[in-house]
């Protein structure tokens, strides 16, 4: 469906990888080793079950493909799996169990096969809310390739908005609905998508947007500064008397400004090196070692932790520490809730996965005060994620609902689609073919329709399954 003058800044992760194993495919070569960062990035599982008949043609004409992957039709369809963990962070970097599928699945060490084998299942609602009888309402959308379509969204419920890549599903959540809403709530200037009218953004005080964006591209960047955590930690070690004795100052415990900070580095912990024809590297600095600070801002310690000590622990163990502070523990307790209490709180930005760096971005839109009137969008949040995570997020976003916001969430994940209240489904096919609405409804009432290629994917999970409301509040 791509044009051929299309940008290829344009294209999102997952069609820029096909279009580089396109050029492999084509080179007919055989003994060659092939490694995929999670190729269904991005893909319906109509597009996935494409790419998974390509990687087995690689396989087929003599080479070795080894894909790091979720998807559950990728596991299955693959000759050896590796399952590492047992947990993330510290503690994972273990192999847990490999082999074939069969082997994976009766392995009860594997987290990975017990949700494969269905011993642990994703838990689904059973009743869907009708939200509070109002709705969200974008009247005809025609940017890129959507056809004059007109969308109702139920407020005060969770909607999925599904359909084949490039079917116009970011086109008219996020380049529309999102930038516009925005811009009537809080001013924004971001270009809007074409559309004729919007009606119903009245419902809400709050819009938040959560995409894939990196929260930073420095080692300056990480959790604790992009969620808000590192202003109040640099107010506690202010407080501290050893600190106020000596007339240090909030500003004295940043890495971003004199004072406190190691100057070699300038606070960034590493220094970086330039490889002439080669990408830079970062190398940890000699004189603070990767601690960022000067010798005086380190022998300030609170229960014998140095702020550096502190940026070092990982989200749970910092929740222990810091329990007593209640603006610190209740922005741990939230990135603990996301699924995130592996992560380091100085953890660089840039080594965070796409899926880690959303959640922190729901972590800190969590950790301010709730009205119940927000507009949640989020823009295929299980990037990255294993099942376990997937149903941390799903629990978390009906927790969001049950509060009364109104959540709204574009993705393939079959999981996610079955746990929202009510599905719009775009299509038929992608690019110029698409940009229609296919069907709307329940999951249960988009299995139904045969015209709907997610509708297909879906009833394949719902054999017995049948549509029952749920009152706008009620959990």
């Amino acid at each position: 469906y791509l044009t051929l003058d299309r940008s290829v800044v344009s294209l999102s992760g997952g069609e820029a990888q096909r279009v580089r194993l396109a050029t492999q495919l084509g080179s007919t070569l055989a003994g060659v080793l092939y490694i995929l960062d999670e190729p269904s990035i991005g893909l319906h599982q109509k597009d996935n079950a494409a790419l998974l008949k390509l990687l087995k043609q690689l396989r087929d004409s003599g080479n070795s493909v080894i894909v790091v992957e979720h998807d559950h039709e990728t596991i299955t369809a693959a000759d050896h799996i590796i399952d590492m963990g047992p947990g993330a962070g510290l503690k994972g970097g273990q192999i847990i169990a490999q082999g074939t599928l069969p082997e994976i699945l009766d392995n009860d060490r594997s987290l990975t096969g017990q949700y494969l084998s269905g011993k642990i299942k994703m838990p689904t609602p059973a009743a869907r809310r009708t939200g509070t009888g109002e709705f969200l309402v974008i009247e005809g959308a025609k940017e890129n390739n959507l056809q004059d379509i007109t969308v109702q969204i139920p407020v005060g419920a969770t909607t999925c908005v599904t359909g084949v890549s490039g079917s116009g599903k970011t086109s008219l959540i996020m380049d529309i609905l999102y930038n516009a809403v925005a811009q009537r709530l809080h001013k924004s200037t971001d270009r809007v998508g074409q559309f004729d009218e919007l009606i119903g953004a009245n419902f809400f005080d709050r819009v938040v947007g959560i995409d894939q964006a990196p929260i930073g591209r420095t080692p300056r960047s990480n959790p604790a500064t992009y969620t808000g955590l590192f202003d109040h930690l640099r107010n506690l070690f202010a407080q501290l008397p050893e600190a106020r004795v000596r007339g240090y100052k909030p500003a004295r415990f940043s890495f971003n400004a004199p004072g406190g900070r190691c100057e070699a580095c300038a606070g960034e912990g590493a220094v970086q090196v330039d490889m002439y024809f080669l990408p830079a590297v970062f190398v940890a600095c000699e004189n603070c070692h990767g601690r960022r600070y000067n010798r005086e801002t380190l022998e300030i310690k609170y229960k014998g932790f140095s702020i550096a000590d502190i940026l070092d622990l990982t989200v749970q163990q910092a929740a222990e520490v810091l329990s007593p502070v209640p603006a610190l523990s209740e922005r741990l307790r939230v990135l603990r809730d996301v699924g995130l209490g592996y992560l380091r709180l100085g953890q660089a930005a840039q080594t965070l996965s796409g899926g880690e760096g959303q959640r922190v971005k729901l972590a800190r839109e969590l950790a301010r005060k709730a009205t119940g009137r927000t507009l949640y969008i989020l823009d295929e949040p299980t990037t990255g994620l294993h099942f376990d995570d997937v149903r941390q997020l799903v629990e978390l976003l009906q927790r969001l609902t049950d509060a009364g916001n109104t959540v709204i969430i574009v993705e393939h994940n079959l999981d996610v689609i079955m746990s929202a209240d009510y599905v719009i489904d775009l299509g038929p096919e992608g690019g110029k073919k698409g940009g229609k609405v296919v069907a709307t409804g329940s999951p249960e009432e988009i299995a139904s329709i045969s015209g709907s290629f997610t509708g297909q994917y879906l009833a394949r999970m719902l054999p017995n399954r049948h549509h029952v409301s749920r009152q706008h509040g009620v959990a």
